[in-house]
């Protein structure tokens, strides 16, 4: 009876001694002396990163008359003056396509007014616009989910960027946050100052958008389908610190005068290509000393060089978790 009883304890022991290394096993997720990810262990938990995606995306929203919905992201051609060109060619110089992709929206970039009736209208072409860029964020970010993004606009591409990051920092956005890295907006229609950080020389005024909120009625007449919506409900939420205002002093798309005024006169001034708004690449107005396409390419650049770069397992197709984004 005694040797049963002993063997009947033998067993109950090593059956608990199974029992726990089963659960250690599954619980800690590793066997001592086996490193996660070799055969046999668990492994690595967090996204996956296919090897071909891009460490960070750059985006870049062109403005009126700038870009076309049949344009080439890759390689856009369209209007070969578009001011954004000079900034992008130079990264696609500087950056391998397997660290930076850059991709630059296609969309109807028009501004139906009294001189030009047969083209979009700008709420038109606005819409369209944000909807291929949130339509690309959703894609890249679906496809390669540790990739960030920068996004830069003018003008009109501006107010797209700007609206699209408005929805991301308030948290309904296309992307989560923390994926994106920084926002340029050059001659933003809907600036408000306080809002985001300016950067270059101070301007005074307000986005046109603005400017023109309370004028809508009259707007119409100049420029019928072009809604003046005034500012961004919410700011830019989490991404306030990240998103940068760029005006040049006088361009009366970002720094146009608050109050009354004469409304069909300031509403023809918008489809008007002031030599201001169109001088971006070369006004030393904006940064003493420099211009607006070398600060992109400088900013842009400093945010890409310090870009972790998502690690690859050589075997098992995942990555190590990535710091998010300072």
């Amino acid at each position: 009876m005694k040797k049963t009883l002993t063997v009947l304890a033998v067993i109950i022991v090593v059956g608990l001694i199974a029992v726990g290394t089963w659960r250690w096993v599954n619980d800690e997720g590793v066997i001592p002396g086996q490193e996660p990810g070799e055969p046999g262990g668990p492994a690595a938990t967090g996204p996956v990163q296919p090897d071909w995606c891009p460490d960070v995306e750059v985006i870049a929203a062109p403005g009126t008359w700038e870009s076309s919905p049949t344009d080439d992201p890759a390689n856009p051609s369209f209007n070969p003056n578009s001011f954004l060109l000079t900034v992008t060619r130079p990264l696609q110089d500087r950056y391998p396509a397997d660290r930076v992709k850059v991709w630059t929206l296609p969309y109807t970039a028009q501004f139906r007014n009294i001189n030009a009736d047969h083209e979009m209208t700008y709420d038109e072409s606005r819409n369209e616009g944000t909807s291929t860029l949130e339509n690309e964020l959703r894609i890249t970010h679906g496809d390669c989910p540790l990739t960030d993004f920068i996004m830069t606009g003018f003008s009109q591409g501006a107010v797209i960027v700007g609206d699209v990051a408005s929805e991301i920092g308030q948290g309904y956005g296309a992307v989560p946050a923390e994926r994106v890295r920084g926002v340029a907006l050059i001659a933003d229609g809907r600036r408000e100052p306080g809002v985001g950080q300016a950067a270059g020389n101070p301007v005074s005024g307000v986005g046109a958008e603005i400017s023109l909120e309370l004028l809508n009625p009259a707007v119409q007449l100049v420029t019928p389908g072009a809604t003046m919506r005034g500012p961004r409900d919410g700011g830019f939420g989490v991404l306030d610190d990240r998103t940068f205002q760029v005006c040049a002093p006088n361009d009366h798309i970002c720094d146009a005068p608050l109050g009354v005024g004469n409304a069909v006169e300031r509403a023809q001034g918008l489809i008007e290509n002031n030599g201001v708004h169109a001088q971006y690449a070369t006004n030393p107005n904006v940064f003493p000393g420099s211009t607006t396409t070398q600060w992109l390419i400088g900013w842009i650049s400093g945010l890409v060089d310090r870009a972790p770069a998502p690690v690859q397992a050589p075997e098992s197709g995942v990555v190590d978790s990535v710091p998010p984004v300072p």
